[in-house]
């Protein structure tokens, strides 16, 4: 006897459109299945798409992720989209960009009764009881130079209905997974409605606020990073490897280690909990 794949209902693009009937500036576009949201929303930039555009995949069949890697989501199981901005801030201000989508995800799913936490830069995590955290979501954020100005692609997935034997790493789980006995089952349109509002409320504030925004962004997100006042272990872009406790977020949004060395700060890297291991 074969297993037979999981049925899971799809989004409806009436729903959707009822769902952000409030917000017009965003215009949501829904694809059965797609390749990459971040590559359908860089085209759509690129021919001068507005800020707001909202292209989500039902199913997502090669998504993109942080340092190259490449994941799919079974048809159904996930939130998976992607948001196109248009920034006017300094190109300076752009690396709190992928910082402010975690945190306000991580934001947007605790308002929805999930205990959610963001990992330096911008993993989302579900913590247990015991503290520790599982990767639900993962963010990527692209620069895409258009002839209307530089536009910012947010990639956001979500693991909604995933099982733990479709999930591709013992790291990882999903809302559902971490969900307790007798919840109802997470809503797919609930959460990308709650997720796209609270990223584009969030960057809206933080974009008109100026410096004394980026501070508020900074003490906020240090409030809910399960990064800081941790052990870690950073794998640096260029080779090598930053073994310390991570301390704060700087103001230019770098992971403040202190190491055996000193001080560090770290602009990118592939963190590692220690505490998770042991």
């Amino acid at each position: 006897m074969t297993d037979q794949p999981i049925q899971r209902p799809p989004l409806e693009s009436s729903a959707l459109s009822a769902a952000f009937a409030a917000q017009p500036d965003l215009l949501v576009e829904l694809h059965p299945v797609a390749p990459s949201t971040n590559a359908l929303a860089g085209d759509r930039a690129r021919e001068g798409a507005e800020e707001g555009l909202v292209v989500v995949a039902d199913h997502q069949a090669a998504g993109r992720g942080r340092l190259d890697r490449t994941w799919e989501t079974p048809a159904g199981a996930a939130v998976t989209f992607s948001l196109l901005l248009r920034p006017s801030v300094l190109a300076s201000s752009w690396p709190w960009i992928p910082l402010l989508v975690g945190h306000n995800v991580a934001k947007a799913l605790t308002s929805l009764g999930h205990r959610a936490q963001v990992k330096w830069p911008n993993d989302v995590l579900l913590v247990d009881d015991a503290g520790t955290g599982r990767k639900v979501a993962g963010i990527l954020v692209e620069r895409v130079e258009t002839a209307q100005g530089p536009a910012a692609v947010i990639g956001v997935g979500i693991n909604v209905s995933t099982t733990a034997d479709e999930l591709p790493v013992d790291t990882a789980t999903s809302l559902a997974l971490a969900a307790g006995p007798g919840d109802p089952a997470p809503d797919r349109t609930q959460i990308l409605v709650a997720v796209v509002t609270a990223i584009r409320e969030a960057f809206d504030a933080w974009q008109a606020g100026g410096t004394e925004a980026t501070e508020r962004l900074r003490a906020s997100y240090v409030a809910r990073c399960a990064t800081v006042d941790v052990d870690v272990r950073v794998h640096l872009p260029g080779g090598g490897t930053l073994v310390g406790r991570a301390s704060d977020v700087d103001p230019e949004g770098r992971l403040v280690v202190e190491s055996s060395d000193g001080i560090e700060r770290v602009g990118a890297g592939d963190v590692v909990h220690v505490r998770a291991e042991a």
